[in-house]
């Protein structure tokens, strides 16, 4: 295990001012250049505060331990505010249910953008964590030091084949959304979605079913229709009223999430383009208030809530001792047809 010397010296500090980086302390002034540099090396060594606390472990087999020493943390996927994002909020209370039920609770939550500040990080995953809930990929050096910290971690639709991962097939359920266009007779079909992480929309796997879909029925994609909203809804409603002002909308756009398709039925309401009529649009998740848009959203229904329940049977399921290889879980998915096809 490094040690506070260790850190200081790859960050070629004093081990007082890693001290009081550590420790937030103002009363000596330290650069920001000597403070990325300690946090550096507190990532790079996995380094943590030793504690008498901390639970000893077994090479046996092991048990869920006493109730009052289960600590779990949840990392959220989310752009903008932490609590905004109707998909997870529905995968955190099938989380939050099953605790509860179990006699547990989520003992902290962060974001993705939150954790990307090594302060945060740390101070985050310096005291013993028991498992976590992953639904963010992270960059790579965040992600190896947290999995240095916790041992028992399921992913919620993340890209990491090293731990648990349950989701729902973004793939087939682009193709299911875009066939449901097709058989509606359109053969002008946009993409709405994010490039997010990744950096390149058509590198995600919805982008790539809806691709896969429309060159399987001789249909065209028309790069001009692939929008990239990088999940931002403001972003989403620019890129649509261009297309309205140029006149040069599809008959149709399939969304990677039910927000951004709402969006693009706010620009189309706003620009006198009659939905389905002129545009039928269709979107990804079945959030609760996809019901109530005006027209009522068709989209694809993942069973989010049940996706929560199940992670935290997987994780328990660690807990209680299962060694087997990572799993990777799949929930079925299902189309919805409403009146904005």
């Amino acid at each position: 295990m490094s040690t506070i010397r260790d850190v200081a010296n790859q960050a070629k500090v004093s081990t007082a001012t890693v001290s009081r980086v550590l420790n937030n302390d103002s009363t000596y002034k330290i650069t920001e250049e000597t403070r990325a540099r300690v946090w550096q090396a507190v990532m790079q060594l996995n380094y943590k505060i030793s504690s008498k606390a901390k639970p000893q472990t077994s090479s046996k087999k092991e048990i869920v331990p006493d109730k009052s020493a289960v600590k779990i943390g949840c990392v959220l996927s989310v752009t903008k505010d932490k609590y905004n994002d109707p998909y997870f909020m529905s995968v955190l209370s099938g989380l939050e249910e099953r605790l509860f039920s179990q006699g547990y609770d989520i003992a902290f939550i962060r974001t993705g953008h939150e954790l990307e500040d090594k302060k945060i990080l740390f101070n985050t995953f310096s005291e013993p964590i028991t498992g976590l809930f992953l639904m963010e990929s992270l960059n790579g050096e965040t992600y190896e030091y947290i999995r240095n910290q916790v041992r028992y971690i399921v992913g919620i639709d993340t890209d990491h084949w090293d731990i648990d991962n349950l989701g729902y097939d973004h793939y087939h359920s682009a193709s299911i959304a875009v066939q449901h266009l097709i058989e509606r007779g359109h053969k002008e079909i946009g993409f709405i979605g994010g490039s997010g992480a990744r950096g390149n929309i058509k590198d995600s796997q919805r982008y790539r079913g809806y691709y896969a879909t429309m060159h399987a029925a001789g249909l065209t994609v028309n790069p001009d229709w692939v929008i990239d909203c990088m999940w931002d809804e403001a972003i989403c409603i620019e890129r649509i009223n261009k297309l309205c002002e140029a006149k040069q909308l599809p008959t149709a756009f399939f969304s990677a999430s039910d927000l951004m398709a709402m969006a693009a039925l706010s620009s189309l309401y706003h620009n006198g383009i009659s939905v389905p009529d002129e545009v039928a649009v269709i979107g990804l998740s079945n959030i609760e208030m996809s019901k109530y848009s005006s027209p009522p959203l068709s989209t694809i229904d993942v069973p989010t809530k049940e996706m929560g329940i199940a992670a935290v049977d997987l994780l328990f399921d660690r807990m209680n001792g299962n060694t087997m290889l990572p799993r990777k879980v799949l929930l079925p998915t299902q189309l919805v047809v409403r009146s904005s096809t």
